[in-house]
């Protein structure tokens, strides 16, 4: 069994004092991909990721974004978009994203299988949408909004070709992270009432749809529950939100097609001995890795 979980931590020295570190030996995963790591590798307390191998991409933006990938043992091979890798060209929607550690991805040295951890921008609304009275932020005429939507341009370009590099060299491919998109009506509470809010607008639902199918990739959460509403893994630290279960599924485990099917089970774990590690909760799915091989 391949233990395989990913976490937007929300700030790993925050995440630690929370009982980070515990959640790591207690849910002893194989492999974790960890978004939001907000801090330089000098700020990274020593034991943040307890005995696992550490693949970081950090970018150059203090207190801001950070990805890693957390391994028992060190990957063959490690891939980020500041490496100069030329493995896949990196689209020139991309290209701005470089500095600020959004990306990185690792080939497994156990396992037949390409792991790769996204944070993806959380966006905003069009300027034509943007209503100040409606708003908790100010509005900015649309740039957050046009920066996501060049980002998912760019990515989806580069996610097919790493995918089918990956498959080239005769290994599965698993994206992980932090999507920032919740895809179909069940991957929200409250979804009338979010039609028209960033992270649910019908052309982030529609690039999500094309990101999928059984030739790509496969939402394996969804694909072992495919009725229910959720399970969700990121709620607002205000009101009641977490209490009432009323919460947002937007991080991701999506995989080729035979990985997917040898996955066993899959959860969120909403809090760790009454503890929230983030406002998001880890996504948690065993594969069953005889069948990978």
């Amino acid at each position: 069994m391949l233990r395989i979980a990913t976490a937007n931590v929300n700030g790993i020295r925050a995440a630690q004092r929370r009982g980070f570190g515990d959640w790591l030996d207690a849910r002893d995963c194989d492999v974790i991909a960890v978004q939001e790591v907000r801090a330089q590798p000098d700020k990274i307390p020593e034991d943040a990721f307890g005995n696992y191998h550490v693949a970081l991409e950090t970018g150059n933006i203090p207190g801001r974004n950070g990805v890693a990938v957390l391994t028992r043992t060190p990957p063959v091979a490690v891939r980020t978009w500041s490496n100069g890798s030329d493995r896949v060209p990196l689209p020139r929607k991309l290209r701005p994203f470089i500095p600020q550690g959004r990306y990185i991805e690792v080939d497994l040295a156990d396992a037949p299988v390409t792991i790769a951890c996204l944070y993806l921008p959380k966006g905003g609304l069009p300027a034509e949408m943007q209503r100040p009275e409606r708003m908790r932020e100010a509005p900015d005429g649309g740039a957050r909004y046009e920066r996501k939507m060049g980002f998912l341009a760019g990515f989806g370009r580069y996610l097919t070709a790493t995918r089918r590099a990956a498959l080239a060299e005769g290994r599965e491919f698993l994206l992980m992270g932090d999507m920032n998109i919740a895809h179909t009506r069940h991957d929200l509470t409250h979804w009338r009432r979010n039609q028209s809010h960033d992270g649910f607008l019908p052309e982030e639902r529609e690039w999500f749809d094309r990101q999928l199918s059984p030739r790509t990739l496969v939402d394996v959460v969804r694909s072992l529950h495919p009725d229910e509403d959720g399970p969700y893994s990121w709620w607002s630290w205000a009101g009641q939100s977490f209490a009432k279960d009323a919460g947002w599924r937007i991080d991701y485990h999506l995989a080729t097609s035979r990985l997917a099917r040898t996955a066993t089970s899959a959860g969120v774990d909403r809090d760790f001995r009454g503890m929230r590690l983030s406002d998001h909760s880890p996504v948690v799915v065993d594969y069953d890795d005889s069948a990978i091989g």
